[in-house]
């Protein structure tokens, strides 16, 4: 069995997400956006929204070992700070009329069968603009 390294793995949960997002009504304005110091994995509209996304990817045996293991619980305080930040940053360089949405993208990738995804959960509104989990 192939082995994957934690970039490509990674790279792979992007991609997912990015086609998830896509055949979900959304177009894609960037990926990997440097905004200051910062990063964001995925930036993507619709008609209303403009949507900053965290993609967190793990790799499981099976969907049942999954269960317990979220992957947006990898998303921490410090994320969801640098996030928002680096979402403040763009919308001052990219000004709308679209209301942001701070979403994480988790994608559950099966290790058994060549990194097919077997399950992707989009969490919208993940998190406030104070770092604040939602419930």
């Amino acid at each position: 069995m192939k082995t994957y390294d934690a970039k490509t793995i990674g790279k792979i949960g992007e991609k997912t997400a990015a086609r998830y997002l896509k055949r979900h009504g959304f177009r894609i304005l960037s990926k990997n956006a440097r905004c200051g110091r910062n990063e964001l994995d995925l930036i993507a509209a619709d008609k209303t929204n403009v949507l900053f996304v965290e993609v967190k990817t793990r790799t499981y045996e099976t969907a049942d070992a999954a269960a317990p293991n979220r992957p947006g619980d990898a998303v921490d305080i410090g994320k969801r700070q640098r996030t928002v930040k680096a979402a403040f940053d763009y919308l001052r360089e990219h000004p709308t009329t679209k209301a942001p949405r701070l979403d994480v993208i988790e994608v559950y990738l099966d290790r058994s069968d060549r990194m097919r995804p077997f399950f992707v959960n989009h969490i919208e509104n993940a998190f406030s603009v104070k770092g604040a989990k939602r419930a």
